[in-house]
């Protein structure tokens, strides 16, 4: 299969492009064998497929039972724990479903979702992920994350249980971090167990507008203090945003020193964050741009989708990517095409971190837009998606 006239966005490059800026592309099999510059004007844009480096599966289409928490993150978080205590294998199973097969039709690759952890226990969405994780082999691939209140993890025996079976399932190890009581302590035992059982971390954190909410910047100390570099993930970190410039700044050099992953959620944290009884002034970003400024190079993942925590939207990255460029003034868009695709795969340690160059994966998605501006626009956002090489069947 040859693919003609597609822009790759420079930060995609994993070849010498020699200053050209539209390309063609020979597939043979499942691998992209050759690239070379075009002669014909661009029709399209070229990426990988993508990554959605932060979901909930199994939270995922709950807002008709559990209605819409508008602006309020703990009367969202209340709504699904009573919700969960009715949770079945069939419902989750049928919601995980939904969710793999869209994120599978939009060009999504690989996701990492957080499964709810209250108590030591195991909960049921763990056997049905595991069940979905092999039955979407090569096509998904599927990562989870404990999302463990922090607290929880004061308790030794509790910890050391929950860190267990996170081990022996493949996950990653998570914690909800919000302006915790001994917050310092408590991180420090999630930080213990990682080491002792070889986990990484992948933590939500500071995902609120209270400027004294500085669990990321503990979490980069404490991951330069363990020799962590590059194994942490954090998800939300609004309050970055309504810190002192100078703070924010120190906060973002220790992330940078500590190699941390750092995940903007535009969709849920912009419907949570801020007034619901005006128009919001402060919104539920964090410093994207000054994050890459200071050498961590952040991504854009979906979050949420119609349940208490955001009752709209589905898994299609470049939407949520068009809400970031938006947002967050992220110009040009071309430059920041790495949020929902070398980013997020660096930070779940993909084997592919999605540089296009022969000998790579021809998993692709090409978009219809023929410039950085129509990437955002619904003829731009139409696409083809090859995945192994081939051309996956367009569904309605």
């Amino acid at each position: 299969m040859r693919l003609e006239a597609l822009r790759i966005p420079p930060r995609l490059h994993g070849f010498d492009g020699g200053g050209a800026e539209v390309f063609d592309l020979q597939i043979e099999g499942a691998q992209v064998v050759a690239v070379e510059p075009s002669r014909h004007p661009a029709r399209g844009t070229l990426l990988s497929a993508t990554v959605d480096a932060h979901v909930h599966l199994d939270k995922n289409y709950t807002v008709r039972e559990v209605g819409p928490a508008e602006g309020n993150l703990f009367a969202a978080i209340q709504r699904i724990a009573v919700h969960r205590a009715g949770w079945t294998a069939d419902g989750l199973r049928a919601r995980m479903e939904r969710a793999l097969a869209e994120a599978w039709q939009a060009g999504t690759r690989a996701v990492r979702t957080h499964l709810d952890w209250i108590g030591t226990d195991a909960p049921a969405s763990l056997a049905v992920f595991e069940e979905l994780r092999a039955r979407w082999h090569g096509r998904v691939a599927l990562q989870f994350a404990s999302l463990v209140p922090l607290d929880a993890y004061a308790d030794a025996a509790a910890g050391e249980r929950i860190a267990q079976t996170v081990k022996r399932a493949g996950g990653v190890l998570g914690a909800f971090v919000y302006r915790n009581e001994g917050i310092v302590h408590k991180l420090g035992r999630v930080f213990d167990l990682a080491q002792a059982h070889g986990l990484s971390i992948d933590f939500h954190v500071d995902e609120g507008l209270d400027a004294d909410a500085t669990g990321l910047r503990s979490i980069a100390q404490l991951t330069i203090a363990r020799g962590l570099h590059g194994r942490v993930v954090c998800g939300h970190a609004c309050s970055l945003a309504v810190q002192e410039d100078a703070f924010a700044r120190d906060t973002l050099a220790l992330c940078a020193q500590a190699r941390l992953h750092l995940v903007a959620l535009p969709t849920t944290n912009l419907y949570l964050q801020g007034a619901w009884d005006r128009t919001p002034v402060q919104r539920g970003i964090t410093r994207i741009r000054e994050a890459a400024a200071a050498g961590v190079r952040p991504s854009l993942a979906t979050d949420n989708v119609q349940d208490s925590f955001y009752p709209y939207g589905g898994y299609d990255l470049v939407e949520t990517f068009g809400l970031g460029v938006q947002m967050a003034h992220l110009a040009p868009a071309d430059d920041w095409l790495d949020t929902i695709t070398l980013n997020p795969a660096r930070a779940l340690g993909l084997e592919w971190d999605g540089r296009i160059a022969p000998g790579c994966p021809a998993d692709l998605v090409l978009l219809a837009a023929r410039d950085p501006y129509e990437l955002l626009d619904a003829r731009g956002r139409r696409r083809t998606v090859v995945r192994a090489g081939r051309i996956l069947a367009k569904t309605e």
